[in-house]
């Protein structure tokens, strides 16, 4: 162990998923405090740093960065003792080193392995009209699993899973997390909901979440639509409240039947 390390913090009065996900790209371990980022490594953190700055400038977002030299220590130990478990519904998502809930579902989600854990607002709502609208034996699609939380709350249901993601790191750690639930998907496959057809024999499902940024649910709307059951429900999360109207006008030829708001996230549910 080096006698120093190095810590850089993010942080962003919007968009922390989106800066998350993209930290987790150079690292398995990226600690949220209070709205700040925190990723801590012994190599230096300054090209890291200027890849944060330049992403941000991209996407038009203010972010406040620093870079620190810290003396060593079981930094590792101190990120999962930040780490809580939280209760959304009947569903107690707890990390691996965190202990059971008595009285309720149990999903085992390790945050490092991939961006959600339940915590964010869009995920949380995603998982409140999952357990709404899911039926046992329900055909399910999740687009852009991440760490494959809303299909494996699904699979515990009583749902059959599908899960796809254009990131083949976040389908690995979707996978090793429904292995470590105890519990399986059925297709899942590197890319969008294009796949269904290669993948899955072209079904039409009766459960859809896509908890993804806006930008890309207005892209992938006819796919989405293209895919849903004539009955079908279909889940959009992932919007700040600027893009509402855009995605409720792209939408429309669907019924809003329901919707979730947090903070400045929304959570849209549609049927035909």
């Amino acid at each position: 162990m080096s006698e120093n390390y190095f810590e850089l913090t993010v942080k962003t009065a919007s968009h922390a998923e989106i800066f998350s996900d993209f930290l987790l790209t150079f690292t398995n371990a990226v600690e949220e405090n209070d709205g700040i980022l925190i990723l801590r490594s012994e190599e230096p953190l300054d090209i890291i740093e200027f890849g944060v700055k330049e992403y941000a400038k991209r996407l038009g977002i203010e972010v406040e960065t620093a870079v620190v030299q810290k003396p060593n220590e079981d930094w590792v130990k101190k990120y999962q003792e930040s780490v809580q478990p939280i209760s959304v519904g009947a569903f107690y998502i707890r990390p691996s080193w965190k202990e059971p809930k008595e009285g309720f579902t149990d999903i085992v989600i390790n945050p490092a392995l991939a961006f959600g854990s339940g915590h964010h607002e869009s995920t949380y709502g995603c998982l409140l009209m999952a357990q709404r609208y899911i039926n046992i034996g329900s055909r399910m699609l999740d687009v852009g699993t991440g760490s494959g939380i809303l299909a494996i709350a699904a699979s515990k249901l009583g749902a059959i899973a599908d899960i796809c993601d254009t990131d083949e790191q976040a389908l690995i750690s979707a996978k090793e997390n429904f292995f470590q639930n105890g519990v399986k998907h059925k297709n899942a496959w590197i890319g969008s909901v294009n796949g269904v057809k290669k993948y899955a024999n072209d079904i039409k499902y009766n459960i859809i979440t896509a908890n993804i940024i806006a930008d890309v649910l207005l892209a992938i709307k006819n796919d989405l639509a293209n895919v849903l059951h004539e009955e079908g429900i279909l889940i959009l999360s992932g919007i700040l409240d600027k893009y509402v109207k855009q995605i409720k006008e792209c939408y429309a030829p669907l019924i809003l039947i329901d919707e979730f708001k947090a903070n400045e996230w929304r959570t849209l549910v549609y049927k035909r």
